[in-house]
């Protein structure tokens, strides 16, 4: 199969075919396919641009004003040895974990345009540097979902680690392709002025918060159309068929295809060990609108999308396996309190015109900090 796939005339008609079938959808279900669009649109408005955007020039202005590669200096020997990259790609591993997709990649593509890591290197970075954030998991799947701040920090926890483990399984990525070690790691250390970082960080931030807001945007009216016409249930069933389970399958094709639809999908279900689990793939795996924004970065850096999908399947199974073996031997009680339920439900009813400004403070406070600390190192490395 994979042979006749490799044929260009095959594949062009493929395509043809599917996008024929597309427009065919389109034209015969619009509002189905505006009413998707319409909740990707308000998906932007009120999470996407006000959680993102901020810190995507955050991510970019702490790379400009020489802060990767300050922390580059003071931790390569943790992250050369652990993980074979330079130690300025601790700050996007740091921010992934922080941020939330696609935040991660965002600040491995920034480490590579400034010539701090190599192509290498940012490959490897890409495999498990992109992550989930804590907010998400803790707040949105922890108690939105599953209705339990522990299930939560249990997520959160094995998501972390089944990361960190990818990291160190894909050091040995790309080993014959280096001939030495990369100039950038030795090169002096160069910065902009605040004023410049600042104006060309907004402006790529927001070229990159458009570019993942058209996805969100498409992938809305796309698995809307896929649900009106019933692609969900035959691929659930196919898979059903093919060994998995039919509980679990419907929640594994919406989290495959969308994270935060897969997610949801397993708020329906008893919280056992197997639907945590399940969570937990979801969340590592990270579904195909993420892969997507992200495949929009690595295309103009001119990066190979194989090991960034690789490391990410192999993060969600790793999670997996990792919640499955803890949630089998901790007692989970999965009732919380009125106050974290009531809190949990203010934050997800809380609109652009709430959200931007606390995203707002809490990225002026994370620069304000990045800023001083660029200054202490520069005294420091000047010998003041």
């Amino acid at each position: 199969m994979f042979r006749l796939l490799r044929k260009k005339a095959l594949r062009d008609s493929l395509v043809t075919l599917a996008l024929l079938v597309a427009i065919a959808a389109l034209v015969s279900a619009p509002t189905q396919a505006v009413g998707g669009a319409k909740n990707g649109l308000n998906l932007c408005c009120n999470v996407i641009i006000p959680s993102l955007f901020p810190f995507f020039v955050l991510s970019s202005m702490a790379v400009d004003l020489g802060l990767a590669a300050y922390l580059g200096h003071l931790l390569e020997g943790i992250m050369r040895p652990l993980f074979r990259v330079s130690g300025s790609c601790a700050i996007a591993v740091v921010l992934g974990f922080i941020g939330g997709y696609p935040l991660g990649a965002k600040t491995a593509l920034e480490l590579y345009r400034q010539g701090l890591c190599t192509k290498v290197e940012t490959e490897r970075l890409l495999a498990f540097c992109n992550n989930s954030g804590p907010a998400f998991i803790l707040g949105v799947v922890g108690v939105g979902v599953f209705g339990s701040s522990e299930i939560g920090l249990l997520l959160y926890a094995s998501h972390c680690v089944a990361s960190l483990l990818t990291g160190l399984i894909f050091r040995f990525y790309g080993t014959g392709k280096e001939k030495k070690a990369p100039a950038a790691h030795t090169k002096p250390i160069t910065t902009t002025t605040i004023p410049a970082a600042f104006t060309g960080a907004v402006v790529r931030s927001f070229s990159s918060t458009l570019n993942i807001c058209a996805f969100v945007i498409f992938f809305s009216a796309i698995l809307q159309l896929m649900a009106h016409y019933g692609v969900f249930t035959a691929l659930a069933h196919l898979l059903s068929l093919l060994g998995v389970s039919a509980q679990f399958a419907p929640q594994l094709v919406a989290g495959l295809l969308e994270l935060t639809s897969g997610v949801s999908s397993l708020g329906g279900m008893a919280s056992s060990v197997g639907t945590i689990s399940m969570a937990a793939f979801i969340l590592g795996w990270a579904g195909l609108s993420v892969h997507c924004q992200v495949l929009c970065f690595l295309v103009d850096g001119g990066l190979s999308p194989r090991t960034y999908l690789a490391g990410k399947f192999l993060h969600g199974i790793i999670s997996a396996i990792l919640t499955y073996l803890l949630a089998s031997r901790l007692s989970l009680t999965y009732p919380v309190s009125y106050y974290l339920n009531s809190q949990t439900q203010s934050l997800i009813q809380l609109d652009f015109h709430h959200i931007l400004p606390v995203t707002l403070g809490i990225s002026t406070l994370c620069w304000i900090a990045m800023v001083c600390l660029c200054r202490h190192l520069t005294g420091k490395m000047s010998g003041k």
